[in-house]
């Protein structure tokens, strides 16, 4: 199998398992900090404005640590990111109790959050032949997908076992030995841009990247709102597993997508196939505007994930493709704030929507962020053909 051939290659393994642990503390955040903050005592709204300014610093972060690692290389970065995060966690939680404090330590663990994900998305095309690239990052997105299925899972075994306090230092931990094993590995420390951007906007000056970073946004506010809606369909539908197992089946149909996905090879274009699969993310989130009973929800729920995974790998190929030269660190680093700012736009909408209509309206909310997606990579598709793939019949390729 691909995946087999990809794993023995050197150094493959070992970055994809350190980046997998080390992106363990941001999966984790989401649970582990409420959860700390309410054993302390914290009222909601408190907890709310942790977690709110926790997600605001990562995202205003992402892009200036991933700049920072273009132009410094990725050891000597994602160490000091390591320390600081872990800072910021620790903070937490030796004074959950001093709301000032637990701002700061938030406002730390989130900007100086270890920009793993970039920095391994940036090193792919050096680890493995380009014919096998697309597997790549296919294999990356399945990690991403199981990342999120562990963390929570971590999260619950350390409080069962020690108390909430001891997964902020876990978190801490986690991100240490993560960013130890990927920055201590040959292809890390060697990793150096062919040229360094000195224009302010970087990656941002192509006009075809942002149009998909917005695409992505639309991919994320579908997720924000799909977050919101399982919980409240499940207790009022009731499901086996509850909102997590909604969330599971979604997490699992997306893993399968993803895996099926980076198995074969696709004659398609790139920004072709993106258009397809989001075509196919759009009809997961249509039918889900039914909300079927319990039965039928199920096998809904892995249809809507089928084609996430697979639609995000191709993203990835495109920013690599299309992120000027110099800047490709501090793209991916866009790709992450984009979509995590849909998200929780998407979560906020959703809940005032819920609040104030049927859960009808509100699984409409992800329809419509997929719809945009869908609109943009239509109208735009010729500008997600970077120039320096073109080739004489490339875009005429992709003008169907």
């Amino acid at each position: 199998m691909a995946y087999l051939h990809i794993l023995r290659l050197p150094s493959v393994f070992r970055l994809l398992t350190g980046s997998w642990v080390g992106r363990l503390p941001s999966a984790m955040a989401a649970l582990a900090v409420p959860l700390a903050l309410r054993d302390a005592g914290a009222s909601y709204g408190f907890i709310g404005v942790t977690a709110g300014t926790f997600a605001i610093s990562a995202a205003i972060g992402a892009p200036l640590v991933g700049r920072a690692v273009d132009r410094r290389g990725q050891t000597l970065i994602l160490l000091v990111t390591a320390v600081l995060a872990a800072a910021g966690f620790i903070t937490i939680a030796i004074a959950p109790e001093r709301h000032a404090l637990v701002l700061v330590g938030a406002a730390l663990a989130g900007a100086a959050t270890p920009p793993l994900e970039p920095c391994l998305r940036a090193l792919w095309p050096d680890l493995v032949p380009s014919r096998e690239l697309e597997s790549a990052y296919a294999l990356d997105s399945s990690a991403q997908e199981l990342v999120f299925v562990a963390g929570p899972l971590v999260v619950a075994g350390t409080v069962a076992v020690v108390s909430p306090t001891a997964v902020l230092w876990a978190q801490a931990a986690l991100g240490i030995v993560g960013v130890l094993v990927v920055a201590s590995a040959g292809p890390s420390r060697r990793w150096r841009t062919e040229a360094r951007s000195t224009d302010w906007l970087g990656p941002l000056r192509e006009r075809g990247l942002v149009l998909l970073l917005v695409c992505l946004a639309g991919v994320g506010f579908a997720i924000g709102t799909l977050n919101i809606l399982v919980v409240h369909y499940a207790e009022r539908k009731g499901f086996p597993g509850g909102a997590p197992g909604l969330l599971a089946l979604h997490a699992g149909g997306s893993l399968v997508g993803v895996l099926l996905y980076g198995a074969r090879k696709w004659a398609a274009p790139l920004p072709r196939r993106a258009l397809s699969l989001a075509l196919g993310l759009l009809t997961g989130y249509t039918l889900l505007i039914l909300l079927p009973p319990p039965a039928l929800m199920g096998p809904l729920m892995v249809l809507t994930g089928l084609f996430l995974a697979p639609l995000l790998a191709t993203t990835f190929m495109l920013v690599g493709e299309l992120a000027p030269e110099g800047t490709v660190t501090e793209a991916f680093a866009w790709l992450i704030t984009l979509f995590a700012t849909g998200t929780s736009l998407g979560s906020a909408i959703t809940g005032g929507v819920l609040q104030h209509s049927s859960e009808h309206w509100g699984a409409a909310c992800g329809a419509l962020g997929v719809s945009v997606t869908v609109l943009l990579l239509f109208s735009g598709r010729r500008k997600l053909v970077s120039a320096k793939v073109q080739g004489p019949g490339a875009l005429a390729a992709d003008a169907v």
